[in-house]
């Protein structure tokens, strides 16, 4: 398996990606896969494991950074937006048709976490997508509207609004406003503030097990208002008769929403629950992965066809 350095475009802004291109002899071009990184995260941590490991299995994979964070260019830094997010996914199945390694004709989309509610709008508006896969799928809107498992008192995110009014204003008047904090200062603060699932996030980014110098822990204040109005939710029966397939976590908080987005799917689709693990645990954690990798496999190869095969062998 080889992995490369490639940039391109998204709507002006240069995205920088990691090719992965398996290094076995092929018939002719392989189906290709986008890797989306879950929100705070770059393409070295979960995006680039999944994309790695579907390389193995024989498929072109793409893991990029969005705009606006990690290599990639844009700013102010850290800014979520998500549409510009739709469009980085957009963007990322447009570089892949320019690559002779790639079938521009079985291209598929991979979304964890945040990148799980971005695939989803994103393969509604572009044909191009042929499958759709998912894990730890969130629709970044509600979980900072409702909270992580939907109980949020809306107050919370009136609050945010307010300070991502603040930020604009202080931007306007040539000040330098302030960012969002994701993370507290210590595991013990993050599970006071977020249970177990606070704590879950803490350990990936903020602890050598995952973390990583390009992973922004905070946002822009302006990302917050862009995603309040966000629903990546509502274009899903536009995915049509296009396969869809959602991994969940049994022990995960947010599981609420790939049950909502599954149950709005009206084509084929399937959910697959991996026994124990938590939100984040499908991120990195080997006993989770593969059994998640290993469906992922399947699903891919049954809808984009045998990985190393011509196009005809579907």
């Amino acid at each position: 398996m080889i992995k490369t350095d490639v940039t391109f475009d998204s709507a002006g802004i240069p995205l920088a990606g990691h090719l992965y291109v398996p290094d076995s002899p092929a018939q002719g071009p392989r189906p290709a896969i986008v890797v989306g990184h879950p929100g705070s995260g770059v393409k070295e941590q979960a995006s680039g494991l999944y994309a790695r490991r579907l390389a193995e299995a024989g498929f072109i994979t793409l893991a990029f950074d969005a705009a606006y964070q990690g290599e990639s260019g844009g700013e102010p830094r850290g800014l979520e937006d998500p549409a510009h997010r739709v469009e980085d996914l957009k963007a990322a199945v447009s570089f892949l048709t320019t690559r002779t390694e790639a079938d521009a004709d079985r291209i598929g989309a991979l979304g964890i976490c945040a990148s799980g509610g971005y695939v989803l709008p994103a393969a509604a508006g572009d044909h191009r997508i042929k499958a759709v896969g998912t894990v730890s799928a969130v629709d970044i809107a509600r979980h900072f509207r409702l909270g992580p498992d939907g109980t949020q008192d809306p107050a919370v995110f009136q609050g945010m609004l307010d300070a991502a009014a603040q930020a604009r204003s202080a931007r306007a008047r040539g000040e330098k406003p302030t960012v969002m904090p994701l993370f507290p200062d210590t595991i013990e603060q993050a599970r006071a503030l977020g249970g177990e699932y606070g704590a879950e996030g803490f350990e990936y980014y903020c602890t050598p097990r995952a973390q990583h110098p390009r992973s922004a822990k905070f946002l822009d204040w302006t990302s917050i208002d862009k995603i309040a109005i966000f629903d990546a939710f509502a274009p899903i029966p536009l995915i049509g008769s296009r396969p869809l397939l959602m991994i969940v976590g049994t022990r995960a908080v947010t599981s609420w929403l790939s049950i909502e987005a599954f149950q709005r799917a009206i084509g084929p689709k399937s959910i697959h629950w991996i026994d124990g693990a938590g939100h984040s645990d499908l991120y990195d954690k080997k006993q989770y992965v593969d059994p998640a990798v290993e469906r992922l496999t399947g699903f891919f190869t049954e809808n984009l066809g045998a990985a190393g095969s011509p196009a005809h062998a579907r």
